[in-house]
């Protein structure tokens, strides 16, 4: 057990490299993964949704009544400031109504598990970190679907039911029985949370190579317009959820931690919902795709950035 303690830990450390490195294959030399399935993708998100489950407790949501205001703040920040952005940006650089639609839906995603460890990473405050992704996404099932038809309902047809349904099969519902194991199991979790980095590093990789190696070409022909938005989209929404919380006078802890949950979202989720809403629209899932990868690389990058901030020094202030 300790061995696979150890891998665990060292995947979980290089995630950003290895990520990088999978999507790189899957990009240059497609068939050598091609084996993965893109149909993979659901079941594979919902093993990652169940480990989050599994490192969650009641009293995690407890955070909601306790500061209310900076799990308010958050949420807020969330549900406007990457659905804008998508918007903005898509529109701006002239995306095709399929390539809208995927950075659009990457927009109104949650946050996902990656950003509760680049917080703690960078010395952030993990609590609200754990405690916006937990409520966000509880409340995805009804927010993503309607945002994403209050921004395309003049560009695409939207099937928000058929989103609503595939968020609470795939996020929800694993989510809620990992919680609830975890409260019945509770020492017995302990040793299986040890090697969930391991676990969601791998089911993201699989992720990664699926649809990347799937559409390969695909994200060739899209050319450099795509991964220049992809990384503006996810850079920006850095600066502006930092940017919310000094706003708000949160202190420094609490800057880390909305920037990053906001920045990273659940790209993973909007590949998968790319398919269920948009099927006729194969392109919609490429942005999801560039996001897994970019934005595990940043995060890694801005943890080592925010790592040097203190509250006495802060930079830029």
């Amino acid at each position: 057990m300790k061995i696979v303690k150890q891998i665990s830990e060292f995947l979980g450390k290089y995630m950003a490299v290895i990520v990088l490195a999978v999507a790189a294959l899957s990009l240059f030399v497609p068939q050598t993964v091609l084996w993965i399935e893109t149909s993979w993708v659901n079941y594979l998100l919902m093993i990652v949704m169940f480990g989050m489950g599994l490192t969650l407790k009641l009293s995690d949501f407890k955070l909601v009544l306790t500061r209310p205001k900076d799990i308010l703040i958050g949420c807020a920040a969330q549900f406007s400031i990457m659905p804008l952005l998508a918007f903005a940006l898509g529109k701006l650089f002239a995306l095709d109504d399929a390539l809208l639609a995927g950075v659009i839906l990457v927009g109104t995603c949650p946050g996902g598990t990656a950003s509760n460890v680049i917080t703690y990473l960078s010395e952030g405050d993990v609590a609200l970190s754990v405690g916006m992704t937990s409520v966000n996404t509880l409340l995805a099932p009804v927010l993503t679907p309607a945002i994403t038809y209050l921004l395309l309902r003049t560009t695409v047809t939207v099937d928000v039911m058929a989103m609503f349904i595939s968020i609470v099969q795939v996020v929800i519902i694993p989510i809620a029985l990992g919680l609830v194991i975890n409260k019945l199991f509770e020492k017995a979790t302990r040793t299986v949370v040890e090697v969930l980095p391991a676990v969601s590093v791998i089911a993201i990789c699989m992720i990664v190579a699926a649809v990347v190696s799937h559409n390969a070409d695909k994200i060739f022909a899209t050319g450099i317009t795509i991964f220049a938005v992809v990384i503006l989209h996810n850079l920006l929404g850095y600066v502006f959820g930092y940017g919310v919380a000094r706003l708000f006078g949160l202190e420094l802890a609490k800057k880390k931690a909305m920037a990053i949950e906001v920045g990273m979202q659940n790209s993973g989720l909007a590949t998968s919902l790319a398919g269920t809403a948009f099927p006729n629209l194969a392109m919609a899932t490429v942005p999801g795709a560039i996001f897994s990868v970019w934005h595990n690389i940043s995060g890694a990058i801005l943890a080592g950035i925010f790592r040097r901030m203190k509250d006495d020094q802060p930079a830029g202030e």
